[in-house]
Formats: C-alpha cells, sequence, structure tokens
C-alpha cells in the first residue's frame, strides 16, 4: 500500500469565503478544507498541504501555531501537532502553506516533502500494552492496521463505483490488536511489537479469557492473522464505556497469499471462533456515495453509549485491487463531530 504522505505538494482547486470572516477563507485541496489567511492563495496556486496527525518540528516556519497546536511528548519530545479545528463555523484539516516554506528545487505536483519539512506521524503510546512485556517487532509478513482518509484519496470513490459489492463498517475507538497463528505460533501483536504471553499484558489475557489460542489449534486454523480494535477503560476515552475489555474483529489476512478474506469468510471464521466482529452498518452491491461530502455526511452518528463514534471503513466485500493507493482497496471517514470533540 502507498505509504501516507503526511506533507505532500498539491494545488488548490477552490477558495469558497467564511461568512462573518474578514481576513480569512477556506482553501480546498484534494478532499480536505483548510482555513488561511484570506489572500494567500488563488486557484490554480501550487502550495504544502500537511495533513492532520501531522507533528511539525519547532521552527521558526512553524512557529505561528504555537498558540493553539504546541505539544511535548514523551516520545516524540517537542513540536506542533496539526488536528481538526473549528474557525467562525468552518472546519479545518490540515495545514496549507505556500511553496516558499520548502527548500530551492522544482516540485512536481504530488512529491512527499514529509521527510524534507523533518515532519513525522503524532502518535500515542500504546496505553493499554505498556505494562506487557516487548518480544520482537511487528512481524514480517503482516501488513500494518493503516486505512487511508478518502480526503486524501477522493479518486478512491471512482474505484468504489466499479466493485460489485460493498460494505461499510464502524470504525471503533481503541488500539489495534493483532492475533495470529502460522507453522504452530500463536502471537499477539500491538499496533508495532509483539509481546510475550504474560499476566501483565491485557491482550493475552483476553486471548486466554475467550479460548483464542485452543480454539485456533482444535479447528486447525493456522497461516492467518487476525486484526481487530481493542477496546476498554484504560484504551483512548472508552468511548463505548465498556466494562470488560472487547475486541472486535476487522480483518483477517491468509498469510500464504497476504491478501485479506472476503467478508463471508471473515464472518464464518468469526462465528468459529466465536469473536465479536465491528458492526456492518451497510451492504450493497452499488455504492452510491458520489462525493467526499455525502461520505462525511454518511460517517456521522454515535455509538450505543451515546458518545460520537470516531467513524466508518469502506471495503470491496471480496477484495480488489486499487490503483491509486496499491495495495487492497479501502478508506475510512472519520466523523468530524467526533474529530472536534478530541
Amino acid at each position: 500500500m502507498e505509504k501516507r504522505k503526511l506533507a505532500s505538494v498539491q494545488y488548490v482547486h477552490h477558495i469558497t469565503p467564511i461568512e462573518g470572516a474578514d481576513r480569512i477563507e477556506c482553501v480546498h485541496v484534494l478532499g480536505w478544507k483548510c482555513v488561511a489567511n484570506k489572500g494567500m492563495f488563488q486557484v490554480g496556486d501550487h502550495c504544502v498541504y500537511m495533513e492532520v496527525d501531522s507533528f511539525l518540528p519547532v521552527c521558526d516556519r512553524f512557529e505561528f501555531l504555537r498558540g493553539n497546536s504546541f505539544k511535548k511528548n514523551e516520545i516524540l519530545g517537542e513540536g506542533f501537532r496539526l488536528k481538526t479545528m473549528n474557525f467562525r463555523g468552518q472546519i479545518s484539516q490540515g495545514l496549507v502553506q505556500p511553496l516558499s516554506i520548502l527548500p530551492e528545487g522544482d516540485y512536481q505536483l504530488g512529491d512527499d516533502v514529509t521527510e524534507l519539512l523533518g515532519i513525522r506521524k503524532w502518535e500515542v503510546e500504546e496505553r493499554v500494552t505498556s505494562s506487557g512485556t516487548v518480544i520482537g517487532d511487528f512481524p514480517e509478513g503482516i501488513p500494518k492496521t493503516d486505512e487511508l482518509r478518502v480526503q486524501s484519496y477522493p479518486e478512491l470513490i471512482d474505484e468504489f463505483k466499479k466493485v460489485p459489492a460493498y460494505y461499510i463498517s464502524t470504525k471503533m475507538d481503541g488500539t489495534s490488536v493483532t492475533m495470529y497463528r502460522k507453522d504452530g505460533h500463536f502471537g499477539i501483536c500491538g499496533r508495532n511489537f509483539e509481546y510475550a504471553d504474560d499476566d501483565k499484558c491485557a491482550m493475552w489475557r483476553y486471548a486466554h479469557e475467550h479460548n483464542i489460542p485452543e480454539r485456533m489449534a482444535e479447528l486447525g486454523i493456522t497461516g492467518v492473522a487476525i486484526q481487530g480494535e481493542f477496546c476498554g477503560a484504560g484504551i483512548q476515552k472508552n468511548r463505548l464505556k465498556l466494562a470488560r475489555p472487547e475486541w472486535y474483529v476487522f480483518t483477517v489476512i491468509d498469510l500464504e497469499s497476504r491478501r485479506r478474506m472476503s467478508l463471508p469468510k471473515m464472518r464464518e471464521l468469526c462465528e468459529k471462533l466465536q469473536l465479536k466482529m465491528v458492526p456492518i452498518e451497510e451492504e450493497g452491491s452499488n455504492f452510491p456515495y458520489d462525493s467526499v461530502e455525502q461520505l462525511l455526511e454518511r460517517a456521522k452518528g454515535y455509538y450505543s453509549s451515546g458518545m460520537n463514534k470516531e467513524g466508518i471503513v469502506i471495503r470491496p466485500v471480496a477484495p480488489v485491487y486499487s490503483r491509486v493507493i496499491e495495495g487492497s482497496l479501502s478508506m475510512k471517514v472519520l466523523n468530524n463531530d467526533y474529530l472536534l470533540k478530541e
């Protein structure tokens, strides 16, 4: 899958006014809307677009962000975190700056300038697994879970128009956990590391309480990686209001072919192993959404707890290769109401 570009050269395709605002306006880049100083850009201008969740270095060019974006993180150090914001009723996601912030050079549309600007991804440490014992890096051959946002790749909408069937699942608010069995070995990983089987690790405790390693062995299920969202108290803000941890499966991967299983096969496997899946909100044969705006509206809603849900994930029922992202076709749409609460 194509690596996420936190900062890239793009162009301004639209500019709209903000009601009641004299000094700022809304600049449209890709599928994103960003608030910028009025007159800074013209339609057609090339620019540098920096995505939400970018962690910008402390330097003169970004110092104007200190008032509302400065963060000090034990792992990442000091910097400026870009997140969804609201200016006079206009949602702003990311930062648009002129090409002049780049060193002199010949830049083309789409160029990745993330490293050139010293930008890193804002990440919070794996709180639920921080007391576990790391025994290795994330295993080779198992793709990490990192859905791409539709605003960064609006062309994905056209690709979904061509698939025979699609489904939409709820994006649960927790931390990604992968459980796999290969060559007789059962392992558990967080987002970045594999963890030892001990009482310190909440994910292993959950696996044993639900007999997941034993069931996979008894049923002869091997050569698969099961990925899901681990939710509960102490994980993010526990927006599902769970008294006990739960694991909601969203992907099953055949490790031999390195391909996702189809929705029916994933359902069948989860039934055999008595695992919960992420809620499936919608299934259909003709993708009915035509724009980023329609999908942003579709992503709104609430968990059963009454809290704003994080958003939705959209996939073909059977895996399809995407030329746009050079991997399995899939995209996430985050709920702006959720983002504004963060």
